[in-house]
């Protein structure tokens, strides 16, 4: 029996491929040998790629904070204000 982890029917998404999908549509784009209606598809496709990739970085944040929470409370650092103290 396998174990199942979320939702059955999404599956498990790659954020480092995700990553990899978007730089070949970026340097594809950037070559500009495709056309029109294959850019607007690669446009399309990274935008999608974008949002899930900020999503997943979203629920990694969450969870950090949660596990953060979890183990005793921090304190959160300001790391502008810690740059300009150095000064």
């Amino acid at each position: 029996m396998s174990k199942k982890t979320g939702n059955a029917e999404t599956p498990q998404f790659d954020f480092e491929a995700a990553l990899e999908q978007l730089e070949e549509l970026v340097s594809a784009m950037e070559e500009g040998e495709l056309s029109l209606e294959e850019s607007l598809q690669s446009f399309e496709k990274g935008i999608k790629l974008t949002r899930e990739c900020q999503s997943a970085l979203n629920k990694a944040e969450q969870k950090v904070q949660k596990l953060v929470d979890d183990a005793g409370t921090t304190e959160a650092l300001d790391f502008d204000s810690a740059e300009e103290d150095k000064d």
